[in-house]
């Protein structure tokens, strides 16, 4: 058995990790379960799965959460702080690590483990949004082995040659016939409400997603399609694509998850019902196909499939990504600090929904080129970029 860490635990990526688990209780011994705040559910989770470590990012809730593991006996260790979960990511203890911690935070504990030559199962996006390049470089020197979990990269992935498959960050497209990369996306909760609305559209409206599960801030970025140019950008340093390569499709049903287009004019599908437990029991299950406890799509269902390019004039978020793809390292993570802070006052109602691209926009317009020389140097790129869209939103943004 496999010794799984699993950052993010109580989000829902997390769920769908541990009920694919639940489906093969063979295949890992659930070493570490991380996460933030949620004490009452990384408790449930202990009592259920009896971890033999347990990380709290907050201070507080790793102290509420030592108590009540110590008033019910379970032997489960809480680490101390993020000093000793990285020691530990890094150590002999665990051999595979679920890496869905959302937002830039979860960049420090997945890099540790590449650094380490782990087996990466890579759902926080943000990891390669933020360091691209200096991610992947981490990766080819210590022989991690990367899986993309996110449904539109794995289904990518499933579509590609085995040759392509072991030189993800480094693959050579064209070698293998092919042409171009299909990234779909549904296109959120508002494809056909009328622009001319759009400031009013509310929180609840906007995580309200028409097909996937998913936590406030991804629905979010959903119904802004940021969260498809945040999946660009992982595409491009995954698959080692030219602009010319990736292409975004509007798919309003959300059943076929990306496409790989050939030079022979074959366009190869995965299809599949919206549920993440699909792609991560097939990178838990080292592509051997195992139980997901998902049903297959039924193809009798479903009225038709449907395609459309996007408008940006709708998705302003998804082009200011896509140009900050190819400006590098220090616009993708200025972009995706901004956009977690615009969202985060937006679920606040500090802020409108059309004001998350503005904000965006001009904390992008805020900073020059920058060459980017380290995992620190991001950090403090990204820090900088929170703070001066946090100081816009009290000058100029609030409701």
């Amino acid at each position: 058995m496999k010794k799984l860490a699993i950052l993010g635990a109580t989000g829902s990526i997390g769920a769908s990790t541990l009920s694919v688990c639940r489906f093969n209780p063979d295949l890992y011994d659930i070493t570490l379960l991380a996460a933030s705040v949620s004490v009452d559910k990384m408790f449930e989770l202990c009592l259920e799965f009896k971890p033999t470590y347990v990380s709290m990012s907050d201070q507080h809730a790793r102290l509420a959460l030592f108590h009540l593991l110590q008033n019910s006996q379970l032997s489960c260790q809480v680490l101390d702080d993020e000093a000793s979960l990285l020691q530990l990511l890094a150590s002999d203890e665990i051999d595979s690590v679920m890496a869905a911690i959302v937002g830039g935070a979860g960049l420090k504990s997945t890099l540790a483990a590449v650094q380490s030559g782990k087996e990466i199962f890579l759902a926080n996006k943000e990891a390669l949004v933020m360091s691209g390049a200096l991610f992947v470089e981490a990766a080819s020197r210590s022989g991690a082995k990367l899986w993309p979990v996110d449904s539109e990269h794995n289904a990518i992935f499933q579509a590609l040659s085995p040759t392509l498959q072991q030189t993800i960050g480094v693959c050579d497209l064209p070698a293998e016939g092919v042409s171009k990369i299909l990234l779909t996306g549904s296109g959120g909760p508002f494809l056909e409400r009328e622009l001319d609305t759009f400031s009013l559209i509310t929180p609840a409206q906007a995580v309200n997603h028409p097909n996937w599960s998913m936590g406030q801030k991804i629905s979010v970025d959903s119904a802004t399609m940021m969260n498809k140019g945040l999946e660009y950008i992982e595409a491009r340093w995954l698959f080692n694509t030219s602009a010319e390569q990736l292409q975004v499709i509007i798919h309003p049903q959300s059943v076929i998850h990306s496409m790989v287009q050939y030079k022979d004019g074959s366009v190869i599908a995965q299809i599949g019902n919206p549920d993440m437990r699909v792609p991560i029991a097939y990178v838990m299950g080292g592509k051997a196909r195992i139980d997901s406890g998902v049903p297959p799509f039924d193809f009798f269902s479903s009225k038709d499939f449907s395609f459309a390019e996007p408008d940006y004039n709708r998705y302003p978020c998804l082009k200011l990504a896509i140009d900050a793809c190819y400006e590098g390292q220090h616009a993708t993570t200025r972009l995706n600090a901004a956009n977690e802070v615009a969202v985060e006052a937006f679920l606040e109602n500090k802020i409108k929904f059309t004001q998350i691209p503005q904000l965006i926009e001009q904390v992008l317009n805020l900073s020059g080129n920058q060459q980017v020389e380290s995992i620190d140097h991001l950090f403090e790129i990204d820090a900088e970029a929170k703070l001066q869209a946090m100081k816009l939103i009290k000058r100029d943004f609030l409701c």
